[in-house]
């Protein structure tokens, strides 16, 4: 997938000497794998809710950061830190209060049926864990995922991550099926997904290899932001169960809200998956991640493996994450998510009223995808337009980034805490950048 809001070496604009200067400090110092975004890179110095400073105090609004959920700095995340930080901070060998009261506040959030939670530090983390526990339960290896699907960055899940490159090796186990493109399949999505995924299996038994499970981002955003109809999923689901396998629902990026007003992805599909993998918004910055299981698909791989994660769990991560809980409930984010993104998404389609070049656009709460194409009819992607729109609006300090893989699809997810008034202003950049891309 190529990357329409890198840095591009000689496009810096008006980029000042102190930052130039970082950029040649970077380069030298952490190596040829880091990227930085927009052609233009931006230099961050402050958070505050919705905006990012730079050092000038210039202000961007930030309508991509999945990560600070509640809003950059919010006070009462800040202050539980702080005040836990400040008295202890230990790991899980010890007891702690904050602790299993975190625990018994974030599995209430769940299905009844998924009574497990056991904390990491990252969202790879938390998708290799239960890899782990799905390959014990289960017996089997072979996993199922998007083609374009990023689930992490450690050796099993990059192998499971195509969205990393064609360079990272995919093992013998993983499968790719297509995503369900609700712009492109004609009919029944659901059943179009689910032929995929039993295509799938059909491949692993004629290997003699013994399904583990369908691992499944509920709103498949590195493949293009695919929310579909509530409950298409079911169909794909049932037939990896019934084939041995179990059902992992990565709700990194979908979870806490962000498809409000559900809390989960996969609530919208009238699911319970067997395993849940949560990360990035939990702390909202801090790092704090978890899986979350039934019982009993926990129950071998506890008896025969302990689990110790030196940070997973720790107080100060616990209090955070509670915070986070609080104040995504005192300030009804999950309400809020979907008011705001009903609102944008009808906007962004009032857009595509007047420019041919907007193809489709969908979402589900603060998650929206808008897809640029060539020609309606053919709906060839048009990258060009994307990389345009990206780097027009930060040039408007306004943030967001592009996905897909045809990198061609504006991935839109602002921080809960956006407003209409927020919305407003990004659908005004957004019409001055759609006017002024020249084909």
């Amino acid at each position: 997938m190529a990357m329409v809001n890198q840095y591009v070496p000689g496009r810096e604009g008006d980029l000042s000497a102190g930052d130039m200067d970082i950029i040649r400090r970077r380069q030298k110092l952490l190596g040829p794998a880091y990227r930085l975004f927009y052609e233009q890179p931006l230099h961050i110095v402050r958070g505050e809710g919705v905006w990012l400073f730079d050092p000038d105090g210039s202000r961007y609004l930030d309508v991509y950061n999945n990560v600070a959920s509640v809003g950059h700095c919010h006070p009462h995340v800040v202050k539980a830190l702080c005040e836990q930080a400040s008295v202890l901070n230990t790991h899980t060998r010890y007891l702690h209060e904050t602790i299993v009261d975190y625990a018994e506040k974030l599995l209430a959030k769940f299905p009844s049926e998924l009574g497990h939670v056991m904390f990491t530090c990252t969202g790879s983390e938390a998708n290799d864990l239960a890899i782990r526990i799905a390959r014990s339960h289960t017996g089997g290896t072979g996993v199922v995922v998007t083609k374009l699907a990023y689930h992490g960055l450690t050796l099993a899940i990059s192998e499971m991550s195509p969205s990393l490159g064609d360079y990272v090796p995919r093992g013998e186990h993983v499968r790719l099926v297509p995503a369900p493109d609700t712009y492109r399949i004609d009919g029944n999505v659901g059943a179009a997904f689910a032929a995929g995924v039993r295509q799938a299996l059909d491949e692993m038994r004629q290997r003699n290899i013994k399904p583990c499970a369908l691992v499944v981002d509920g709103i498949f955003s590195s493949d293009g932001v695919f929310p579909g109809e509530p409950g298409f999923l079911k169909e794909a689901v049932a037939a990896m169960r019934a084939a041995g396998g179990i059902y992992i629902a990565d709700e990194v990026q979908p979870g806490f809200a962000r498809v409000g007003p559900a809390w989960w992805g996969f609530a919208r599909h009238d699911l319970v998956p067997d395993m849940v993998t949560i990360g990035k918004p939990m702390g909202n910055g801090h790092p704090i991640a978890a899986a979350v299981m039934q019982p009993h698909i926990v129950a071998e791989f506890g008896a025969k493996s302990r689990y110790f994660n030196t940070f997973g769990g720790n107080p100060v991560s616990c209090a955070v994450g509670r915070a986070v809980l609080e104040v995504i409930e005192a300030e009804n984010l999950a309400e809020n998510a979907g008011k705001v993104g009903t609102y944008m998404l009808e906007g962004l389609q009032r857009l595509a009223g007047r420019y041919e070049i907007i193809g489709d656009v969908r979402g589900a709460g603060l998650f929206l995808g808008l897809e640029f194409v060539k020609d309606r009819k053919t709906k060839e992607p048009l990258a060009a337009a994307a990389t345009h729109v990206v780097n027009d609006l930060r040039r408007r300090r306004i943030l967001i980034s592009a996905t897909g893989p045809g990198a061609n699809v504006l991935k839109i997810r602002p921080p809960l805490v956006f407003t209409r008034e927020h919305a407003d202003i990004f659908l005004d950049a957004m019409e001055q950048a759609l006017a002024s891309f020249g084909g």
